[in-house]
């Protein structure tokens, strides 16, 4: 029983302390309606990585998260250029082939590498249990502050994601704040990517988001069921890997999936029960 907790200590608490900024992220994320921004971030990221991987950089140093958030930024650039309001061409599908790109650009740069294969699925999946501490506080830190400017800003960043043509009425300018937006949200996802992969990233950010407003409208509401949500998925995720020896992040993306069946299901019979009022003056008219 203690050699479990010794194994797991650093990986639950990775799991319980880091994804709650990616679910209030994600809140904005689904606001938007621009779902895979935050996948093709990830994968952007991992390109940064996979660049740095060839430069003989190790997977965890300085430099290559230099990289890797370096194009995530300029990532985060023409996300903020493509915003527009025509439909012509959507900007998810603008969203759609950056992540393809920059999935083909990885795998090209790591075909002829010797790690090539391990450091894509490490980049896809990651690898949540050989966490260490010093990288779990060190971006533990690195929230906490990037937290403070969401808190100090969240009436700007609420404004452009939640009502854009107010805000641009108003005489705010949606670019620059856009830009900081996603220049803030693509620091979270990269340190995260080094942790946790890009499929646990996108599972974190959304899942939780959409299962919460399947359940609730009110933004306390929705944070407090999206980052209940995370919590008890990354614990039995993280349990579920440990005790069937499976990949720890696609364990907890799969629990995170029978989450959102669940508040699906809830939510449909929520809308099949009669209200109250409607009960009683059913039950009137039948006297």
């Amino acid at each position: 029983m203690n050699e479990a907790f010794e194994v797991m200590k650093w990986p639950i608490i990775a799991c319980l302390l880091l994804p709650g900024l990616l679910v209030y992220l994600g809140l904005h994320i689904v606001r938007r309606e621009i779902i895979f921004v935050d996948l093709a971030l990830a994968q952007v990221a991992a390109l940064g990585s996979a660049l740095g991987i060839l430069q003989h950089f190790e997977p965890l140093s300085w430099q290559n998260y230099a990289l890797s958030l370096g194009f995530t930024l300029v990532g985060a650039a023409i996300f903020t250029l493509t915003r527009t309001q025509s439909h012509r061409v959507p900007q998810e599908a603008l969203i759609g082939i950056v992540y393809v790109v920059a999935a083909a650009a990885g795998i090209l740069l790591l075909s002829n590498n010797a790690e090539g294969n391990e450091e894509l699925r490490r980049s896809l999946i990651g690898d949540v249990l050989l966490v260490s501490p010093n990288q779990v506080l060190r971006t533990f830190g690195l929230y906490a502050v990037l937290a403070i400017i969401h808190f100090i800003f969240r009436k700007k960043f609420f404004a452009i994601s939640f009502e854009p043509d107010r805000a641009k009425a108003s005489g705010l300018s949606i670019h620059w704040w856009d830009f900081f937006f996603y220049a803030v949200f693509g620091w979270v996802v990269t340190s995260f990517v080094q942790i946790g992969g890009v499929l646990l990233v996108f599972s974190y950010l959304i899942i939780p988001a959409v299962c919460a407003n399947f359940l609730a409208n009110r933004l306390g509401a929705l944070l407090a069921i999206g980052w209940i949500i995370a919590t008890i998925a990354s614990i039995v995720g993280l349990y579920s890997s440990y005790r069937f020896d499976l990949p720890t992040g696609a364990a907890i993306v799969c629990v995170l999936g029978a989450c959102l069946i669940i508040a699906m299901m809830i939510s449909g019979l929520r809308r099949r029960t009669p209200a109250p009022s409607e009960s009683t003056h059913v039950g009137h008219n039948r006297h």
